[in-house]
């Protein structure tokens, strides 16, 4: 792992969701919602209007052409037009088109989504657990030597379980507790960086992350906080939150009441900005920001962040169009095309000499003498990141449970017991454990309850 200190670590954060269709109905409906704008003919005529400034909006007409542009409109609508993508830009012709200062190709970080718990799916969303992420797990195997890694995402469950709407709220989502614990029981994989849907926390999601995931790509600051006044969705702090967080690509670990502002909490947070964009685009002032910074010996993560369902060969050419720039005008600054983990360690100062890993050891006593059944947590290598590991549990009836722990002593240790107030062993089929620690290192871990009774 390279030890250079100007050097802008660039790290590709792609919000993976799979497929999106939108009708044209669907499309006036969404420029209704954020810009209150009614009564239009829904034809593709005033779409293609819209689009040339040709309608009288009061002032909106340029508002509305950055949502409605070709760009943004033209999405992948089935796996078969994604993976016709992936086949181009997963290829190393594509990834090396602009090779990094150290003479690597692009890597993507697929922050995959689970959609599920949904009544209505109007853009024909891929529903179900792992759906995705087994999707660019299978992909990740076509180029065996890419250095793309799989990552999280989450979307809050919409009020009126629409698939394609986003809240706020992980306390009213069950559906996280089911995804992270079914990803350790059948994946045998945890999370050690998260991208947050539609960019927004709030105070739940953020102790939820400080208690499991150290890294955190979900700050989407901008310098000009008057250009989220434009939309409807972004307006005082609707959509992503983050107008109090630092713009200057610099990482951050949050304060305890407050996400945005830096302070003294475990997790270290890095900015991203979306690419052709209606908001937050990056740009060359922002390229440049980032080689600035590194040019004074900053430890400097630019990341962008896209989603699957559009045309990411284009974006990604626009980005490198704005490094070449940069790279040009900052020759003594040094650019790598980074896995998320990776940008957060060298950012960080990590020393693999002190890196001992993570190893936990898990310990079940289904009929312990003169006590209940029950579970020792040990950490073996290595420290937990945050107050305990995530216990997951599959009963006998493919029910998945996220439950508490408890706490030895020692810090190191924790329990758990099998009985009527928490769950019989008899009714447990699989036992799951996930855990990272500081540097990202992450453990998982399956005990299949049946072949020890």
């Amino acid at each position: 792992m390279t030890q250079d200190k100007n050097v802008v670590l660039v790290v590709h954060a792609v919000d993976t969701e799979g497929p999106l269709y939108e009708s044209l109905d669907a499309t006036f409906v969404r420029v209704r919602e954020l810009h209150g704008i009614t009564r239009l003919p829904q034809t593709r005529d005033t779409l293609e209007r819209l689009r040339r400034g040709e309608v009288d909006l009061n002032g909106k007409e340029a508002a509305v052409q950055d949502m409605l542009n070709t760009h943004l409109l033209s999405y992948h609508e089935d796996w078969t037009q994604i993976d016709r993508m992936l086949e181009r830009i997963m290829a190393p012709d594509f990834r090396n088109q602009l090779p990094d200062s150290f003479g690597g190709g692009w890597v993507f970080n697929w922050h995959c989504l689970d959609l599920v718990g949904f009544k209505a799916n109007p853009r024909r969303r891929a529903l179900g657990y792992h759906v995705v992420f087994d999707h660019y797990k299978d992909a990740m195997k076509w180029y065996p030597d890419c250095r793309d890694a799989l990552h999280f995402h989450f979307h809050p469950m919409s009020t009126y379980q629409e698939a394609h709407r986003s809240a706020t709220s992980i306390i009213n989502s069950p559906e996280l507790w089911q995804t992270v614990s079914r990803r350790i029981i059948e994946r045998e994989w945890f999370p050690s960086a998260f991208r947050a849907g539609f960019h927004v926390e709030r105070p739940d999601l953020h102790w939820f992350l400080e208690q499991w995931i150290p890294f955190d790509f979900s700050n989407l600051a901008v310098e000009n906080t008057a250009d989220l006044e434009k939309s409807r969705d972004t307006k005082n702090g609707r959509g992503g939150d983050w107008r109090q967080a630092p713009t200057d690509w610099s990482i951050y670990q949050p304060s305890h009441d407050n996400y945005q502002v830096p302070g003294n909490c475990r997790r270290w947070i890095a900015r991203a900005q979306n690419v052709m964009n209606r908001y937050a685009a990056i740009d060359q002032h922002e390229v440049d920001k980032a080689f600035s910074r590194a040019q004074q010996g900053k430890p400097t993560i630019m990341t962008v962040t896209t989603h699957d369902f559009r045309d990411m060969g284009a974006e990604v050419d626009h980005v490198r169009t704005l490094i070449a720039d940069a790279s040009a005008r900052f020759p003594d600054v040094k650019f790598k095309y980074c896995e998320g983990v990776e940008a957060f360690r060298m950012a960080l100062g990590y020393d693999a000499a002190e890196d001992q890993g993570l190893e936990l050891e898990v310990i079940l006593n289904p009929s312990p003498e003169n006590d209940l059944p029950n579970m020792t947590i040990r950490t073996v290598k290595g420290e937990v990141f945050g107050p305990q590991p995530w216990l997951a549990i599959e009963t006998m009836g493919k029910r998945f449970i996220h439950d508490n722990l408890d706490f030895g002593l020692s810090g190191d240790e924790w329990y758990y017991v099998f009985h009527d107030s928490t769950l019989p062993l008899h009714d447990v089929r699989r036992i799951g454990i996930g855990a990272n620690d500081k540097w990202g290192n992450s453990f998982a871990k399956v005990i299949d309850v049946r072949e020890l009774l």
